[in-house]
């Protein structure tokens, strides 16, 4: 068995890098190093284990410590020091997942083309301008003056460079024999790069160009009927009818608000499905009087996997769950007194400030009666293969200009500065690195006051029996409306009028219905005194998650596991009942009316082997693009009303100028969009399977759920997962995205703490590694592993793997 893995990763190598070479990386290796059978890629396959762990080398230790790998390859540190635990695991994240660890700093940094050559300038460009290594020198400038958390930061550092060190050629990571490059010493800045680059992925989504093109084309009433910042349906993360305790004076706007001038097109933003639930249930509403945490992010699903799952143990520590390769500590986890997890806040913390200079050097910028200097920053690009390619970005009070006449085919040569809370300075991993050591649920709320971003919602649940969410995040005051449209960078009025107090930020503590919960839904009703915005609320998850909740007196493990994999699609649930009778079931043939009689008796749950949901996902693809086809001719960027709007526009606007189809000569009623769209999917149905050769076109197929390999390399990567949901449902496993990591535990004071875990993906990062592809099965099906977690290292040899004591040399 054995011999036929080896032989399986070696073929599949060969033919990823035949593939890779011949199409889609041009700079090639050179082939008799990367094929040389004694040092090339050959080496990179990993089968027995043991041997495997026999390569660590823990040099710089201060005192003994224990090492322990279970059948998950979780490692499980058990150090006498802090330090040395840190080290540790900074150690034992990069022998498992270095190349990944360096390849998304380059990404973040704008230092790609270094890699894979010309190809990536313009996204270096993009990151670059957009300031992440910016923010990232002054979180770390910050942070220093933090000696604790510098101390084991430093830590963590030096044990990755140690592994470093000690690598050749031989042992490299395959995918730095394929790009030809080698592996660089880690540093803080590095760490810090990765935080950044998490709020970038969280909160680097705005739509202020494209709303302030759309506001000036429709006009303010149209727009906001079509774009609504609140809808009364929606149930918020704090309940509505809270009470605040605090008073704030109310911001007058100015009278010049809004201020023109889109783009043709933007920079490259992050995925809109990137997003999250979360929940913890009361001893008092649980079966068995424990109190749950359960957490699951919802983010790309990426081979190696976004996390590493750890445990830490120490005089200070004893901390289990889900880490960042990169960054030292536990980000959604737990320890044997607390667990907490995060959701994306989804809060607008990124304006743009239309600029105007004094002259052509650019040197001098209007600020009210002022001209304010700028700073001039030379950004060096290397290009492999290539001359290194020099940009100049200026940056004003507010930040860099992204937009300017040398970048983003910006026709108008409109300057553009970005003000992101994500430039301030701040000391997130404190947060962390206190919550991994929490007590109590004062501990937890302790910690969350130095989180400033990304913007999140924390759930929580401690071995006492409470339960709490805090919305943490640094927010700007501002007026009503500020920020959802260009704003002008001469008017000092259009300043953010400072951030909003800790104390004043949104949270709760032992609610009485027991439990708290969020997926990405608006925070609060409008009673809350500040203003807050986003474009991108999620309209459907939150309203099922409390429904599920509320529905069950008394919950159970197994009800969590149910609801963490619940496939119940709300936005079908609201908008079949509204389009289904619009059908002219008269018109229909034969196997239309198929269709649409299945469709009919369809309980609304995207399961894996039904075809329903095929048929829904593709008319509603077809309705949302015929409905909304005047958009597709605007000549800037600009986004179009979600699904949630959609159908109440259909349900409530019977002679809505939109549902006229401007492809066609004549005047079309949206009883004729439906229909129209209806036949289309049937077609693109039928056309699928007979491309495909099925008899069906079911969900897990129609889908096709994939975890890529970062490079693409499909050999590496997992397609055509049995998994059911999608987006806008509670298990929001899309084509590309979904549930990172689903964790639920359980606190109970009279028992020991336990949790249970699973992820699409495995522990080691290298292809060749049988553990490679890890838990994606069992995460596509659902099921769960039970985490190994002891206060003391683990004597159940039959679920260790290896273990090894390292001592000071």
């Amino acid at each position: 068995m054995k011999n036929k893995i080896i032989f399986t990763f070696l073929a599949v190598l060969t033919l990823s890098s035949v593939i890779l070479l011949n199409k889609e990386i041009s700079n090639i290796p050179p082939l008799g190093k990367f094929l040389n059978p004694y040092n090339g890629f050959w080496k990179n396959s990993e089968i027995n284990q043991k041997k495997v762990f026999g390569k660590i080398n823990l040099n710089n230790l201060r005192d003994s410590l224990i090492v322990q790998f279970d059948s998950m390859l979780i490692p499980h540190i058990y150090a006498k020091n802090d330090e040395d635990l840190f080290y540790t695991q900074g150690y034992i994240t990069a022998f498992h997942r270095l190349w990944q660890m360096e390849f998304q700093i380059k990404a973040s940094a704008g230092e790609l083309s270094e890699i894979v050559g010309k190809r990536a300038l313009k996204r270096d460009r993009e990151q670059r301008r957009k300031g992440i290594t910016y923010a990232a020198k002054r979180t770390l400038n910050k942070s220093v003056s933090d000696t604790k958390t510098y101390k084991l930061l430093s830590s963590y550092v030096r044990g990755i460079n140690d592994y470093i060190e000690n690598l050749n050629y031989e042992n490299y990571p395959v995918e730095y024999k394929l790009l030809n490059y080698k592996p660089e010493k880690w540093t803080l800045l590095k760490t810090f790069i990765l935080m950044e680059s998490m709020s970038d992925m969280l909160s680097g989504r705005d739509m202020d160009m494209e709303d302030s093109y759309l506001l000036n084309i429709l006009g303010e009433d149209k727009f906001n009927l079509l774009f609504p910042e609140y809808d009364n349906k929606i149930k918020p993360i704090i309940p509505e009818g809270t009470k605040f305790n605090f008073n704030v004076s109310k911001i007058n706007p100015p009278k010049e608000k809004y201020f023109s001038g889109p783009l043709p097109s933007t920079i490259s933003k992050p995925h809109k499905d990137n997003g999250s639930n979360n929940f913890a249930i009361s001893s008092n509403k649980s079966k068995d009087g424990s109190a749950f945490l359960a957490s699951q992010p919802d983010l790309s699903l990426n081979l190696p996997s976004i996390w590493y799952i750890i445990h830490l143990n120490s005089p200070n520590y004893n901390t289990m769950g889900a880490s960042l390769p990169g960054a030292p500590g536990v980000i959604i986890g737990f320890n044997e007194n607390v667990a907490w997890g995060e959701t994306n806040a989804t809060r607008d913390v990124i304006d743009w400030y239309k600029i105007e200079f004094k002259n052509n050097s650019r040197a001098e910028y209007r600020y009210g009666d002022k001209w304010l200097k700028t700073e001039k920053v030379i950004e060096e690009i290397k290009i492999k293969g290539e001359k290194t390619f020099f940009d100049t970005i200026i940056y004003t009070h507010y930040g860099p200009i992204v937009y300017d006449k040398n970048f983003n085919s910006n026709k108008e040569k409109e300057n553009f500065a970005m003000r992101w809370i994500a430039h301030d300075e701040s000391v997130e991993y404190k947060t962390f690195l206190l919550l991994n050591k929490a007590q109590n649920i004062y501990d937890i709320e302790n910690a969350l006051q130095y989180f400033h971003g990304p913007a999140q919602n924390f759930a929580y649940a401690t071995k006492q029996g409470d339960i709490g969410l805090t919305i943490a995040g640094k927010f700007p005051i501002k007026w009503e409306g500020q920020g959802k449209f260009i704003l002008d960078g001469s008017n000092p009025e259009h300043e953010w009028k400072g951030y909003i107090p800790y104390e004043h930020s949104l949270s709760l503590r032992n609610p009485e219905n027991g439990y708290v919960s969020s997926a990405n839904q608006h925070p609060v009703d409008k009673t809350y005194p500040y203003y807050y915005y986003s474009h991108n609320y999620e309209m459907y998850r939150g309203r099922r998650l409390n429904e599920r909740l509320e529905s069950l007196d008394l919950i159970s493990f197994e009800d969590i596991k149910k609801i963490q994999n619940d496939n119940f699609s709300y936005k079908a649930f609201e908008a079949l009942p509204v389009i289904l009778p619009m059908v002219d079931t008269l018109r229909l043939n034969k196997n239309e009316k198929k269709y649409y009689t299945s469709l009919s008796n369809w309980d609304y749950f995207s399961n894996p082997n039904l075809s329903d949901p095929s048929l829904f996902v593709s008319w509603w693809k077809n309705i949302n693009h015929n409905l909304w086809d005047e958009f597709d001719t605007m000549n800037y960027s600009y986004r179009k009303p979600n699904s949630f709007v959609t159908t109440k526009i259909i349900r409530d606007n019977n002679d809505f100028e939109f549902f006229d189809n401007i492809s066609t000569p004549l005047k079309e009623s949206i009883e004729d969009i439906i229909n129209e769209s209806f036949s289309e999917a049937v077609k693109s149905l039928n056309s699928w399977k007979e491309k495909n050769i099925k008899k069906n076109v079911l969900w897990k197929d129609f889908k096709n759920t994939s975890v890529n390999h970062l490079l693409n390399i499909k050999s590496f990567s997992k397609d055509n997962i049995e998994v059911g949901g999608y987006r806008n449902i509670l298990n929001a496993a899309s084509e590309r995205h979904g549930p990172s990591w689903r964790m639920i535990v359980r606190l109970n004071k009279n028992a020991k703490t336990e949790a249970w875990g699973v992820y699409p993906g495995g522990q080691s990062g290298n292809p060749g590694n049988i553990n490679y592809f890890g838990e994606i099965e069992n995460w596509g099906k659902g099921t769960y592993r039970k985490l190994l977690f002891n206060k003391s290292f683990i004597d159940n040899k039959n679920k260790i793997i290896f273990e090894k004591t390292y001592y000071k040399e």
